[in-house]
């Protein structure tokens, strides 16, 4: 309930719990820096240089205020409104800490104040010493901060407690641009060396931050930057344009919380958005014609965009914090976004020609699109007709149970189509490689024959309208292509198409990979299929020394006889798929635009830096 899972999710968000604390005693005024180390006995610690948790007797619990905080819940410093030790905090259900401590095996906490160090130890949310205290020597004496280091509960847990660098470094990316007084450090250790250590502090706050999303794209203008305070409520919003982008990156943000699903900060930009740059369109001339309306797409197509609210009171829908019900920040964030935006616009009418001349490109590239957009809305009424000749159906027509196969070119898909179970597998083969939606505007996506094809058959709808998951024709979507460069380039323009088109996909988890073997082994008559060199090594020394056996490298699916698929890849009861999610929207936009997008500079770095990482030897040539 308080963590999203007992998965690799669930295990990262009790250091994001943690983090936040610290992040909120800066947030306070009273830190400036944070350090994390991930222990090489999977233990994590978080330091800071704020106040430290208080260690008098708590009135109510006749316990030290420490021994509150992380054996009760809702105990924490941040209820009690204005009397409370925050005005504005990220960990507001005060349920952090006591959280961690119940699923952690081992956690110790390490108080520095009033020139004294406190310590004690806790195991599965219950207190195993009393709190101790030293005084610290006089060059120490004024040492401030908090640590908690933690050993997260194996029988709690699923997966490996195996905390992933990079996954933590994004998040501490992310923190230390929404606080720019704030220096964050990221350590791994391994023995008594430091195999990896990145440190943090971006002064520019919400500019860097979007300099940084946009690395890799043509910016129209430098970044827009505006602050609002207002009762109490700190808005800061940072925005800028791009030439060669067709979607927009809108990241919102709570008290340094990401609000995946949205809520009253970015409504009240999005309308605020359209409303002024339709009104200034207007004044300028530059749309003349009375009756024309940009909608918000179209003003916000190639737009990257973070709003960061700071809320004494926040109301989230749900204990994941993911989306803010403030209305009371709507209406600030509107009035922030209109004025700061009109003055800025009307002192720089260059860069409001670029933005209009952008918006007015996107409404004529969906006016261009619209023919085809009505096609894609008559064929998706679903009757057998307008769906595409090469998709094999399934018999069910329940959703939920029905599974779709994309895969590449018609041999493999003959052999699916023959491997299949019809009840509940359709089909759906693909010719050479689709478009790359990432350099395409509107019209080329719905003209291009593979992309239809792809929306009609999956009940994808029209992009920039609101996902229904009910439309879905299929709530398994499996991206199924050889193991070889260009199956992995197909399965990314895929994945860009789905990520660019539809993201909520991602969100509903309907998006998997399928996994074919890549060897086949032959010993007499036992037959042994291999995903990956190491399966293969661990098989072959099973085998006696002087064992005879065949080993077959699969090239593509099309080589696999079609039970051999269904045994190896589509069966529900041995094959392995992988599950695809977003953790982080911002990390995913940059990959893509790397990746994906027109600047070739970018991916020419992006290769020299992993060339290290490439054994010369697996490099299809």
């Amino acid at each position: 309930m308080y963590i999203g899972s007992t998965g690799s999710r669930g295990l990262h968000h009790l250091v994001y719990e943690i983090l936040d604390n610290a992040v909120d005693e800066a947030q306070a005024g009273y830190a400036t820096k944070v350090d994390v180390i991930l222990h090489e006995d999977n233990s994590v610690s978080v330091t800071d240089n704020g106040r430290g948790i208080p260690t008098d007797i708590h009135p109510q619990t006749k316990k030290s205020c420490v021994e509150t905080v992380l054996t009760l819940l809702h105990a924490g410093g941040k209820f009690g409104g204005s009397k409370s030790g925050y005005s504005v905090a990220g960990g507001l259900h005060g349920v952090g800490l006591s959280v961690v401590n119940a699923l952690s095996e081992a956690l110790e906490v390490t108080v520095w104040r009033d020139g004294k160090e406190y310590r004690q130890n806790y195991s599965r949310g219950k207190a195993i010493t009393t709190l101790t205290s030293r005084t610290l020597s006089d060059e120490l004496s004024s040492r401030q901060g908090t640590r908690i280091r933690f050993w997260p509960d194996k029988h709690i847990f699923t997966t490996t407690i195996d905390f992933d660098f990079n996954t933590i470094s994004g998040r501490i990316r992310e923190l230390a641009f929404l606080n720019p007084e704030l220096t964050i450090t990221l350590t791994k250790e391994e023995g008594d060396s430091q195999v990896q250590h990145n440190e943090y502090c971006y002064a520019g706050g919400l500019v860097e931050y979007v300099k940084w999303l946009n690395t890799d794209k043509k910016p129209l203008h430098d970044p827009i930057a505006f602050r609002k305070e207002m009762d109490g409520i700190i808005v800061d919003v940072s925005l800028q344009w791009c030439s060669d982008s067709y979607s927009d990156t809108v990241l919102g943000y709570a008290n340094s919380i990401r609000t995946i699903d949205g809520g009253t900060h970015i409504d009240g930009l999005k309308t605020s958005l359209t409303r002024t740059i339709n009104n200034l369109a207007k004044k300028s001339k530059t749309v003349k014609d009375k009756d024309i309306s940009l909608s918000g797409e179209h003003v916000r197509e190639g737009m990257t965009c973070i709003v960061s609210v700071k809320v004494p009171n926040p109301e989230f829908e749900g204990q994941t914090k993911t989306r803010l019900g403030n209305p009371e920040v709507r209406r600030i964030v509107e009035q922030s976004v209109q004025e700061n935006l009109t003055e800025y616009l009307e002192l720089h009418p260059d860069v409001l020609d670029l933005i209009l001349s952008k918006s007015l490109n996107a409404l004529k590239a969906a006016l261009a699109a619209k023919r085809a957009r009505e096609l894609v809305r008559t064929k998706s009424v679903l009757k057998s007709s307008s769906l595409p000749g090469k998709l094999a159906d399934c018999a069910s027509s329940d959703p939920e149970e029905s599974e779709i196969f994309i895969v590449e070119g018609d041999s493999a898909g003959g052999s699916a189509k023959q491997g299949r179970d019809r009840k509940f597998q359709a089909i759906l083969p693909l010719r050479g490689k689709i478009l790359n939606i990432e350099r395409r505007d509107e019209a080329a996506l719905y003209k291009n024959e593979e992309i239809q094809n792809l929306i009609v058959a999956l009940g994808l709808g029209v992009k920039g309208e609101d996902f229904n998951k009910e439309a879905l024709r299929y709530h398994k979507i499996v991206i199924l292509t050889d193991a070889d460069v260009d199956g992995a380039h197909i399965r990314t323009l895929l994945l860009t198409f789905f990520f660019r088109y539809q993201k909520a996909l991602f969100d509903e988890g309907c998006i998997y990979v399928g996994v074919p073997p890549l060897y086949k082994v032959e010993r007499g008559k036992q037959v042994h299929y291999c995903y990956d060199d190491a399966d293969l090594k661990e098989l072959v020394n099973t085998f006696p020394t002087n064992a005879s056996y065949h080993i077959q490298r699969f090239k593509g699916l099309g080589e696999m006889m079609p039970a051999q698929l269904w045994e190896t890849t589509m069966d529900p009861g041995r094959r392995l798929l992988k599950q695809l999610k977003v953790e982080d929207a911002a990390e995913a936009n940059v990959v893509f635009s790397s990746l994906m997008g027109a600047r070739v500079d970018y991916r020419k770095e992006l290769i020299q830096n992993a060339s290290s990482m490439i054994n010369i030897e697996h490099l299809d040539i």
